[in-house]
């Protein structure tokens, strides 16, 4: 056995023996292709006779589809009055790199102006909304708290509350869809990474997300904005969606998706998942991890303008070959890759920076980790937060559940 795959055998023998206690109820997932349903976009006959005559404005990106055309555009040649495109970070056409300020533009295809919700503000301003009847969110979200795109999505609810106008929320499955884990945010520790008290694996689609928002007066000064939601057809949260387009640069494939929820908290870390690299959140590595033979330099490019350690040499993991195994045994966070890269550079560098907690959601997490707590321990002590969870949960869903 090569020193490469003793390193790996050591760093995933855990996980292996957890699979070998879960592997009996994750065998009746079932995996769905994008052909095998039928998203809230495609299904036009519940919604376009809401938007005859209407002045729309839509929440969009590059994953807004109706089949293989834009839902902007599908819009535009049917003759619906679009008079305003939002877009979330990454941008209209998510291209941008994570957390590059977006500017406003005009689409180039139809002319229609686009609005920044990641430039100077989040949140869409009266101005914006002025003559606009109806909002629709149509954005592939990956059901992490930690990813903004349900951020974006409230702001918006909030601002057609406030405004009068409706919302509609065309849905799309959760590729993370099968579980719900993680620390639940605590209310001192949001930002635009987490807005609220929920799991950092939700197991909610946007559309079941926004019905939570809108019940429990989550919107600010608890007003309710009146929301239609179109929902997928053949879906369940007990299959595993295999997304038709990458939902950001970064997350260029579905071992991205799949192990985004594990390797996000490392952002707040100084260990690099792989920005700048052919393989961003499947890799993970630091100048100093040097008990491997796997390394990755990370350079410029289109997805990660600045990268950690842009040009200095990163000895790691390559987590790639392992995520479809994870994906399809183990219903949860796994905490391991994060407990040992702590354990092994914590003596030679300030392992956390100020980001984390807010990725976390409390400050208990790092604090746990610094005590050397195991995993077990550690989820442990979010079990009783998300049975509270799933109880407020059970009230918004849409489909059919995985328990």
């Amino acid at each position: 056995m090569t020193k490469f795959s003793i390193s790996l055998f050591l760093l995933f023998q855990p996980f292996l023996m957890a699979i070998g206690q879960q592997i009996t109820i994750n065998n009746k997932l079932k995996e769905l292709s994008s052909d095998s349903v039928m998203v809230g976009a495609q299904r036009t006959e519940l919604y376009f006779h809401l938007l005859k005559d209407k002045n729309v404005a839509v929440v969009a990106n590059h994953t807004s589809l109706i089949g293989n055309v834009h839902l902007v555009d599908s819009f535009f040649n049917a003759g619906i009055k679009i008079k305003k495109i939002f877009c979330p970070e990454h941008g209209f056409r998510g291209i941008a790199p994570a957390g590059e300020k977006i500017k406003n533009s005009l689409d180039p295809n139809t002319k229609i102006p686009v609005v920044s919700l990641y430039g100077s503000y989040y949140k869409p301003k009266p101005n914006d909304l002025k003559g606009i009847d109806i909002v629709i969110f149509d954005i592939q979200d990956v059901g992490v708290r930690f990813y903004t795109y349900i951020s974006t999505m409230t702001y918006v609810m909030e601002a057609c509350a406030e405004n009068n106008i409706d919302f509609i929320v065309l849905d799309r499955p959760n590729p993370n869809g099968y579980y719900i884990d993680g620390p639940v945010l605590e209310k001192e520790y949001t930002s635009f990474v987490g807005l609220h008290p929920i799991p950092l694996v939700h197991g909610l689609t946007v559309a079941e997300y926004a019905q939570m928002v809108n019940g429990e007066e989550w919107l600010k000064n608890g007003v309710k904005c009146s929301l239609t939601c179109i929902p997928v057809k053949n879906y369940n949260h007990s299959y595993l969606y295999s997304l038709p387009i990458p939902p950001s640069p970064n997350l260029p494939n579905m071992n991205a998706v799949y192990l985004y929820p594990s390797l996000g908290f490392f952002e707040g870390t100084v260990i690099s998942v792989g920005r700048g690299t052919d393989f961003p959140f499947q890799v993970i590595g630091h100048p100093n991890l040097k008990n491997t033979s796997f390394s990755f330099i990370p350079e410029t490019r289109s997805a990660a303008s600045e990268p950690l350690y842009k040009g200095i040499q990163c000895y790691g993991y390559n987590l790639t070959e392992f995520a479809d195994v994870y994906v399809k045994n183990l219903r949860s966070i796994y905490l391991y890759w994060l407990l040992e890269t702590h354990k092994e550079l914590v003596a030679q560098t300030s392992f956390f920076n100020s980001y984390f907690n807010q990725l976390a959601g409390n400050s208990k997490l790092k604090e746990q980790i610094i005590k050397g707590e195991s995993e077990d321990v550690i989820r442990a002590s979010w079990q009783t937060d998300i049975k509270n969870y799933k109880k407020i949960r059970k009230k918004y869903l849409l489909y059919p559940d995985f328990e």
